[in-house]
């Protein structure tokens, strides 16, 4: 039979869609492929592949939600780590690879216990919570972003961010710099921070010298509550925009933009990178550690986009950085070949190599 790798991983796009990345080159390669998650992170599962097992866990924070979300939450991690040793004892896996958040706790414990040989993969610059309390426990730290801050003594590989197939199917896509044409705008805000781009960036697109704005449409991640507003401002301006709070085929709609305004989590820099294309990042002001002004960094050092701090984000400001990208064809075109020039599109084969490696030496 088959090696099984478990992949845990936690409830938002950040850690479902390296995750998603890795389990498609394992299976390439003839892993059995199982995914652990809770009841959040089985939303964004249904793009994994058919041939991964879906594994649901109890799980919480301890440190979201109301008071007594946060007293329950011990108690579900010990029923999640419960249900996932019963699981490892009845199929065992060669490996486990936890990609953060709480939801991947269960099943990482789970290995310890069992002393089953496990990895994490840290997507971002700064460590969150449970891989922080992980990484000396494990057998081996990959890493998104390089340096990342790991505690003292934990020595990373640097594999970078693993993107789906659907991101690596688009790779290096031809640019089309800006122009007198029509120009795409894509804005993806993530699973938690939409709601600030949703407020600025019509107003700055609306902003616009008319000579770009009469150019340009735009497709807007945000969420439904924030929906009538936005497409109200977007017809005040007379901007062609399509608004929803998730796009499935983000790959395809970045493949086309002449421009990104995101976030600057792990997972969306590492999809500009590998397709290569400008950008005007925000990044989120709440992050832990403030871990997206550094994933951003290497983008912004390389000459590949354009930072603005949430604290600075004006219609204005906005408005002035996406002016001056559109209005310079040939900057634009550089700034796109920058970012490709920063991609690493075989970091889901180098992750998976790690992996392979891990459960090799148990062996």
């Amino acid at each position: 039979m088959s090696r099984l790798c478990l992949i845990a991983a936690g409830g938002t796009g950040g850690h479902m869609f390296p995750a998603q990345a890795l389990a498609e080159t394992l299976l390439e390669s003839g892993w059995r492929v199982k995914l652990s998650t809770d009841a959040r992170g089985i939303q964004y599962a249904d793009d994994f592949p058919d041939a991964v097992e879906r594994e649901v866990v109890a799980s919480g924070s301890p440190s979201r939600g109301g008071v007594p979300a946060r007293v329950s939450a011990p108690f579900k991690l010990v029923f999640g780590i419960c249900q996932s040793l019963w699981r490892m004892r009845r199929d065992p896996p060669a490996v486990v690879v936890g990609f953060g958040g709480y939801p991947s706790v269960p099943a990482m414990v789970a290995a310890k216990i069992l002393r089953r040989p496990s990895v994490i993969h840290e997507q971002n610059g700064v460590p969150g919570r449970v891989n922080l309390l992980l990484a000396s426990r494990v057998r081996a730290v990959a890493c998104g972003v390089w340096p990342t801050n790991l505690p003292e003594g934990v020595k990373g590989t640097h594999t970078g961010n693993p993107v789906r197939a659907a991101v690596l199917a688009r790779a290096g896509a031809g640019y089309i710099g800006p122009g007198d044409y029509p120009m795409s705008i894509v804005v993806i805000g993530g699973s938690q921070g939409a709601r600030v781009l949703s407020e600025v960036a019509p107003s700055a697109l609306a902003a616009l010298p008319d000579d770009i704005r009469r150019h340009i449409r735009v497709t807007h991640q945000a969420r439904e509550e924030d929906q009538p507003a936005v497409l109200a401002k977007y017809d005040e301006a007379g901007i062609p925009a399509d608004v929803h709070a998730f796009f499935h085929d983000i790959p395809a709609l970045l493949a086309e933009a002449q421009l990104v305004i995101s976030r600057a989590g792990a997972s969306s820099i590492a999809d500009i990178s590998v397709i290569g294309r400008p950008s005007v990042l925000v990044p989120f002001a709440a992050a832990a550690g403030d871990h997206q002004t550094i994933n951003a960094r290497g983008l912004v050092e390389g000459g590949a986009a354009v930072a603005i701090a949430e604290s600075d984000l004006t219609p204005a400001k906005l408005a002035e950085g996406v002016a001056d990208i559109l209005s310079r064809p040939d900057g634009a075109a550089e700034m796109a070949e920058n970012a490709l020039l920063l991609g690493k599109p075989d970091a889901a084969k180098l992750l998976a190599e790690l992996v392979a490696s891990a459960a090799g030496a148990a062996e």
